[in-house]
């Protein structure tokens, strides 16, 4: 279990290692969700266009989600619990740095070095849970984990939000690096060191090709609203992000000891944990980062309100994560899966028809209700995505299954804002003229004064219109997508092969579908 441990751990110290992973994961989505809840007031402070306000969130994204993969072979390679502590250290710092930004693009450069230490971090808290824990005993220190991270997206907007009226935005980051310090104190205490034997270090070419991929795909998406997707730099960004992924999957076929072991993808079971991880990106994320801002930034809503309405939300996970795990006793890890992600389709839906400026209380029950949907997958995928890889090998499976969930989610906050900031620009046609396309990235980043004050023939009240039209008809967009996944996910994670039953030496044979739920309800 510990290459490197004389002794084992007692439970007491079993207990102390998992408090300290758990607010590490918890101080994870308080750098996302509190940096939405105040967009406006950054952008009031600091200034800086569309595209550099975007990169708040999507540097932070970008540089976490592209990073995990490369920590985690990090981990196994030269430490777990020395990669956990050094991205701690690093996540602490840059967070700290980030209350004294000067202007927006030291923000975005100290963002993006944020979410590279939050990478380490994750990789190597998660995988050292793997070799503290045995058995169903780290199928229940995962959903732990899950749940903390749940706890950081139920409170993270409130607080925040009590924080910048209080205190201005720059204390946001005040609790992130508390979080980070007592993890670190933590871990540096009681935590033991373990590596993987059999690594060979880090695979760089497969590492730098993945990174520099996803970087010019959110480029050349977030430039394309402002330069239209004909643009010949936005044509160049992704052509070059299609030739970057196709070499890194030449380069993970070639190496001896690749970061993404591209044989596990012949496994449907295991192709359908990759899509769980990425569903919540567009069925729940999105949102957390969408509507901070509609209702701060265009509804004129203060961040106090703003983080309340997204406690309904997000307050789902705090409880139904573990309720997920009891549910697997009577159902299988596919239907829990597939009906959640067809409760929050239902949710999606029945948002896209509250109008921008509806009463608080009206959104509430679509809110709940994709909070609930989305809880369901939330409690059994981390459990399920360690369970299809040798022990040894957990940073990197934790690392492709972290690395598909967040970087999903990067890419789809891109994608899906590019798509709002189209939608709105139909939306307000030729009444804008040629300022539609600057009017619209002013209203995606909730900037609603600013793009009434360039487009003067427009009234606020139909730019509010055009946005919110804009805004249901991206939901229906993502309740197509969230709908249609819940049916691949239902049909692929209940499906075994038998060709599966015999896997290849070397190959981890993915787990039985009635075993991931019994492991997940410990």
């Amino acid at each position: 279990m510990h290459p490197n441990k004389t002794k084992a751990a007692s439970p007491a110290e079993k207990l102390l290692v998992l408090v300290a992973v758990c607010c590490a994961a918890a101080a994870m989505p308080l750098t996302f969700t509190g940096p939405a809840v105040a967009l406006p007031a950054i952008s009031r402070t600091l200034g800086g266009s569309p595209i550099a306000l975007n990169w708040v969130t999507n540097a932070f994204m970008l540089t976490f989600g592209s990073s995990l993969m490369a920590a985690g072979a990090l981990a196994d390679s030269f430490g777990r619990k020395r990669i956990f502590l050094m991205g701690l250290g690093g996540f602490a710092l840059f967070s700290s740095g980030l209350a004294f930004a000067s202007n927006i693009v030291w923000f975005d450069i100290l963002r993006a070095l944020q979410g590279m230490g939050a990478a380490a971090a994750f990789s190597g808290g998660m995988a050292s849970l793997a070799q503290e824990f045995d058995g169903t005993a780290r199928m229940r220190a995962f959903s732990i984990v899950g749940s903390s991270f749940g706890v950081g997206l139920a409170f993270g907007p409130i607080a925040s939000g009590l924080m910048i009226e209080a205190f201005g935005w720059p204390s946001i980051f005040v609790l992130v690096v508390i979080l980070a310090v007592i993890a670190f104190s933590l871990g540096a205490r009681f935590l033991t060191e373990s590596s993987d034997p059999d690594a060979t270090g880090l695979d760089w070419p497969g590492a730098l090709s993945f990174t520099l991929a996803l970087t010019l795909f959110t480029c050349g998406v977030l430039r394309a609203p402002e330069n239209g997707w004909s643009d010949s730099l936005v044509i160049i960004l992704l052509a070059g992000a299609a030739l970057l992924f196709l070499a890194f999957g030449i380069i993970e076929r070639t190496v001896k000891r690749p970061m993404l072991d591209l044989t596990l993808f012949r496994y449907p079971r295991f192709v359908s944990v990759q899509l769980l991880a990425a569903a919540p990106a567009y069925a729940f994320v999105v949102l957390l980062i969408l509507l901070p801002v509609r209702f701060v930034g265009i509804e004129g809503m203060s961040e106090v309100a703003a983080g309340r309405m997204m406690v309904a939300l997000s307050a789902p996970l705090l409880v139904l994560p573990i309720v997920a795990g009891l549910l697997t006793r009577w159902f299988t890890a596919a239907t829990i899966c597939g009906a959640g992600l067809i409760i929050s389709a239902m949710g999606l839906f029945w948002l896209s028809y509250l109008a921008t400026g509806s009463a608080p209380a009206a959104l509430i029950g679509p809110l709940l209700t994709i909070g609930v949907g989305i809880s369901l997958p939330w409690g059994l995928m981390d459990g399920l995505a360690v369970s299809v890889v040798p022990k040894e090998r957990a940073g990197m499976a934790t690392g492709i299954f972290s690395t598909t969930r967040v970087a999903g989610e990067g890419v789809a906050l891109a994608v899906v804002s590019a798509i709002l900031s189209t939608f709105i620009q139909s939306n307000l046609g030729a009444t804008a003229g040629e300022h539609a396309s600057f009017a619209a990235q002013r209203l995606v980043t909730g900037n609603l004064l600013d793009a009434a004050f360039n487009v003067p023939a427009i009234g606020h009240a139909t730019l509010i219109q055009g946005y919110g039209n804009a805004f249901s008809e991206l939901l229906w967009l993502l309740t197509a997508i969230t709908a249609l996944t819940a049916i691949v996910v239902f049909t692929f994670l209940g499906r075994r092969n038998a060709e599966e039953n015999t896997t290849e030496a070397g190959t981890p044979e993915p787990m039985d579908n009635a075993e991931a739920p019994k492991a997940s309800n410990a």
